[in-house]
């Protein structure tokens, strides 16, 4: 069972096409597309029953994490998928996962934690035994990466027809959804272990691309699945306050 860690720094930010395109020909002379191409990340994020570890992050704590399986693809029973932790402090994302055959998920999801001897394993039993997650929501995207040619740590990843549904949450049914941007929207993220550098730092002021606040799955929540919570009574039961987004604002429902 392969592990494989990051620490880095991640920054994201939403570009119109024409922005995508100017600034893809500032990127030219100084990284390159990886070898995968354009390819497609399929994942199911898991919560609480009443979304807790969505609703923490969304408030910006100095920690948050987060659990999700991730294909490459729709998989089937001899491809791999991954399961990952990702936590963020004090600006740095560290991501931890191991990878597992799609055939054993189920076994390993259900009874395998403990069975498994290495850390991240070890990590993610301790994880579902703190907070007894739940799949919540299937959200899928389309994804070209470029990493930097003199440092390959350096890399500059573009996402489009980000799609999302909270039904059929299994990974080989299919890669539909509901659309979570516009369709010109483009969500970049660059991922570096220290500093920009200036150069892309300069790059990004020319194209007049600045960074912005943005999760996938924070997103569905509060244009979404926040509803979940006002209208499911089972998901109201021993809990006395719920966040949720009105008028771009996010409010405190105080429930019975």
């Amino acid at each position: 069972m392969n592990q494989e860690i990051f620490k880095r720094y991640e920054k994201k930010y939403l570009l119109n096409q024409f922005q995508y395109e100017m600034f893809l020909k500032k990127l030219s002379h100084t990284m390159k597309e990886d070898q995968y191409g354009n390819y497609t990340i399929c994942n199911i994020y898991y919560d609480t029953k009443q979304y807790e570890l969505i609703r923490n992050s969304i408030e910006k704590p100095l920690y948050k994490e987060k659990f999700r399986v991730r294909s490459y693809g729709i998989p089937n029973h001899q491809d791999k998928v991954f399961l990952e932790i990702k936590k963020k402090f004090d600006g740095i994302v560290y991501k931890r996962r191991v990878e597992v055959m799609f055939e054993e998920l189920n076994s390993i999801m259900n009874d395998g934690f403990m069975k498994e001897g290495n850390q991240i394993m070890k990590e993610i039993s301790w994880f579902f035994q703190m907070y007894q997650p739940e799949p919540k929501v299937y959200i899928a995207y389309d994804r070209v990466a470029y990493y930097g040619m003199d440092d390959p740590e350096l890399r500059v990843t573009f996402d489009r027809n980000i799609r999302w549904r909270k039904e059929n949450l299994d990974l080989s049914v299919s890669d539909d959804g509901e659309k979570v941007l516009g369709p010109n929207q483009i969500l970049m993220e660059i991922k570096i272990p220290g500093t920009i550098p200036l150069w892309l730092s300069e790059a990004l002021t020319e194209s007049n691309i600045y960074p912005i606040s943005f999760s996938k799955y924070g997103t569905c929540y509060q244009a979404h699945l926040y509803k979940d919570l006002l209208t499911d009574s089972s998901l109201q039961s021993n809990y006395n306050k719920t966040s949720y987004q009105q008028g771009g604002k996010i409010q405190c429902l105080a429930v019975s």
